[in-house]
């Protein structure tokens, strides 16, 4: 099986021999490079990742036909239309690839960073410093510009990466991931930094999950079934990218101009991606501004599906049901519906959200304050679009998902939380009594 091959779905056992066989002998070559690149200088990573980024965009013409060719496969399955915007490559999308994998370059380097450093009464001089995490395993699901952003991403915070992309974004990945290593080459590095998984075998993933020895952290992204799948079967660390059930909260002192305007944009700017917002809720108090924020919806072409008041305020909205408020539909469809008040709002975010991103829109700070504060999400916004929950939009260069647990990483995962860190001790022959 060569890197560039499609081995197609193989379920025979010498075939699961095979793929098991191929996916250990990349987590060894990972592990080896991981420790070479744990101590590759700065000025190598951001020369490999400069050039990476130029091969991107001296390759655009490679990576469209790629895309071309995932996108015929998707359209023959007849997919959704968010599906397929996910999807898409154009030169817009690869020149935005190929910017955000030379921010990454710029980014100061986080490996070596002393975090804090203090003196004993003893003498010993102790630092807290920043250190790669090791192999970083990426299991990801259609959008193809991911391959990029997390090669980036772990390549800087000097991580080697295996990484295993949907299999409808085969092709693309490929044409990326050579662009990638076009950079290594021009930096005089290994290949083995990055790696693309080269099957789009299902039984990768379980050989992947099951590379305890060699893979220190695994970070999925993709849809419920796919973190479920997860979750179930790696004993390896993992940073959780849930769903995006993103809601915006309409404050009875919203300015109604504002309202509208980011109301529409979190939903529809682009429905595929996980901070387009999924829920909205109307304060009581802001009920009037109610059919202008559905009208302006539906006109943008998003069906409403509502509560009482969201039918009376336009017959154009259906009924909502109990199993729209946990929906992620990543579409033109967003559930609505009146609460009555801020501690309402936000009960409403907790029972039904994933701790992705919510927005309050007001004008009132004590509302806004109580909203930052009370709402345990991963990002919380005052009078933005959710659309903003994005590493590159956050000054990270780019990220490899938004991580919805607690512990390490929480929000869009960059460089900064790609390192965990060690303690250097110093001392002049102290010995413990």
């Amino acid at each position: 099986m060569n890197s560039g091959a499609v081995a197609g779905n193989l379920t025979d056992n010498s075939c699961q021999e095979e793929i098991s066989t191929v996916m250990c002998d990349i987590g060894k070559r990972a592990k080896a490079a991981a420790g070479i690149l744990a101590v590759t200088p700065a000025e190598t990573k951001k020369r490999a990742l400069k050039a990476a980024a130029h091969a991107i965009r001296n390759r655009t013409a490679e990576i469209m036909a790629a895309s071309e060719t995932d996108m015929a496969a998707a359209r023959g399955k007849d997919q959704p239309v968010a599906f397929l915007d996910r999807l898409a490559l154009d030169e817009e999308r690869i020149e935005a690839m190929a910017k955000g994998v030379g921010d990454i370059a710029d980014l100061p380097d986080p490996v070596g960073e002393v975090t804090a450093s203090w003196e004993r009464p003893n003498g010993l001089v102790i630092e807290r410093v920043r250190t790669p995490l090791g192999v970083i395993g990426i299991i990801y699901e259609s959008r193809p510009n991911v391959t990029a952003d997390a090669g980036a991403l772990c390549l800087k915070a000097g991580n080697a990466a295996i990484l295993r992309g949907g299999s409808e974004s085969f092709h693309s990945s490929l044409a990326i991931m050579a662009a990638l290593h076009e950079g290594l080459r021009a930096a005089s590095l290994p290949e083995d930094f990055l790696q693309l998984v080269p099957t789009t075998d299902r039984a990768a993933v379980g050989a992947m999950l099951r590379l305890t020895e060699y893979i220190d952290v695994i970070v999925p992204r993709g849809g419920k079934s796919l973190i479920q799948r997860i979750i179930e079967e790696t004993r390896i660390p993992t940073f959780q990218h849930l769903e995006g059930i993103c809601h915006v909260y309409v404050h009875n002192a919203a300015a109604p101009a504002m309202a509208r305007a980011i109301v529409v944009n979190a939903k529809m700017r682009r429905t595929g991606v996980c901070g387009a917002a999924e829920t909205l809720l109307v304060d009581v108090g802001a009920v009037d501004q109610l059919p202008d924020l559905i009208g302006d919806l539906i006109n943008a072409g998003c069906e409403v599906r509502g509560d009482a008041q969201v039918l009376a305020a336009d017959a154009r909205a259906k009924p909502v049901t109990p199993g729209d408020w946990g929906a992620e539909y990543l579409d033109a469809v967003i559930a609505a519906r009146v609460v009555s008040g801020l501690d309402e709002a936000v009960t409403h975010i907790a029972e039904h959200g994933s701790s992705h991103t919510e927005s309050i829109i007001t004008e009132d700070a004590a509302a806004a304050e109580a909203f930052l504060n009370r709402v345990d999400s991963a990002i919380v916004m005052v009078n933005a679009s959710t659309q903003f929950a994005d590493g590159g939009e956050f000054g990270m260069g780019a990220e490899i998902g938004i991580a919805t647990g607690r512990l390490h990483a929480r929000g869009p995962v960059g460089v900064e939380q790609l390192t965990t860190y060690k303690y250097k001790v110093r001392g002049a022959g102290q010995c413990r009594t």
